[in-house]
């Protein structure tokens, strides 16, 4: 079944001189305008769409990629408005995505940019936009569970740290004093669950923990050091701060990388800082 908002598989069922006309398995059609077809085109072939409503309320179709789909949470910047709401650079050709003033929170600014959900409206079939998530994103029933990978939206900061939106689904919180790197308000991360609360909070690292967090630590220090002619000025008595401003680590987590690879032999310290064995040459040159 077409329906806006989404990419779809769909069959070439015939060709006009405005484009191609895509069918689904119901044969209901959908036109792909020339400007995202080619020559080689022919009937039967497979194409993998977007389908929208175009200012004429038709479903078109169009190869390019939205920033946003319907159930997507995102970062959008606002390049025009009306007396009925605002319109979001939707990465379409000729074609903004509409949030109206209902769905505004206190209202926005041409030129900048907000975090907005996708939808479908239950009348028109329209992709509409929205500020206002609660009846999406929420966490009254977790589907997530503790040491799950999950996308992360930066959705507002607070003096504790960065709110989050997980999975497009739930609300989450990276503290302040667990960020090791530049985070800003409409990155797209990847973060991991670090705590289910009794009352359903949801605490975000952006480190994995344990044993895989200084694995994967420990080849970060490794690739600095190839990248960085085998020196690093880096060892167990540096500052927390110098620490994190190269690394993007902790302390403590850097020291546990650290020893990972005296372990193994690749690397040594002195006082100077860290360096590459010959086995860590070794491979290096691999």
């Amino acid at each position: 079944m077409l329906k806006a908002g989404r990419i779809q598989q769909l069959t070439v069922s015939r060709i006009s001189e405005h484009g191609l006309y895509l069918a689904d398995e119901e044969q209901q059609e959908v036109l792909l305008p020339n400007r995202y077809t080619s020559l080689s085109d022919k009937i039967g072939d497979k194409k993998e769409v977007f389908v929208y409503h175009d200012s004429e309320d038709r479903l078109v179709a169009t190869t390019e990629t939205p920033r946003l789909r319907v159930g997507e949470a995102g970062y959008l910047r606002v390049v025009d408005k009306t007396p009925h709401g605002a319109f979001l650079d939707w990465g379409l050709h000729g074609k903004d995505l509409f949030l109206p003033n209902r769905n505004q929170q206190g209202g926005v600014l041409v030129g900048h940019s907000y975090v907005v959900y996708l939808y479908e409206d239950d009348l028109t079939g329209r992709c509409v936009a929205t500020e206002k998530f609660k009846a999406w994103i929420n966490n009254e029933l977790i589907t997530v569970k503790p040491r799950e990978e999950v996308s992360l939206l930066v959705a507002s900061e607070s003096p504790i740290g960065f709110r989050v939106i997980v999975n497009n689904r739930h609300w989450g919180m990276i503290y302040r004093n667990q960020i090791f790197r530049p985070v800003a308000v409409g990155d797209r991360l990847t973060g991991y669950v670090s705590r289910i609360t009794d009352d359903n909070r949801i605490d975000i690292s952006l480190q994995q923990t344990g044993f895989a967090q200084v694995k994967d630590s420990a080849e970060v220090l490794l690739r600095m050091l190839h990248d960085n002619g085998g020196e690093l000025p880096l060892n167990d008595d540096s500052s927390p701060e110098t620490v994190k401003q190269m690394t993007q680590m902790s302390k403590k987590v850097f020291k546990r990388s650290l020893g990972v690879l005296l372990k193994r032999g690749v690397v040594a310290t002195d006082e100077h800082g860290m360096h590459l064995t010959e086995a860590g040459n070794a491979r290096k040159n691999q």
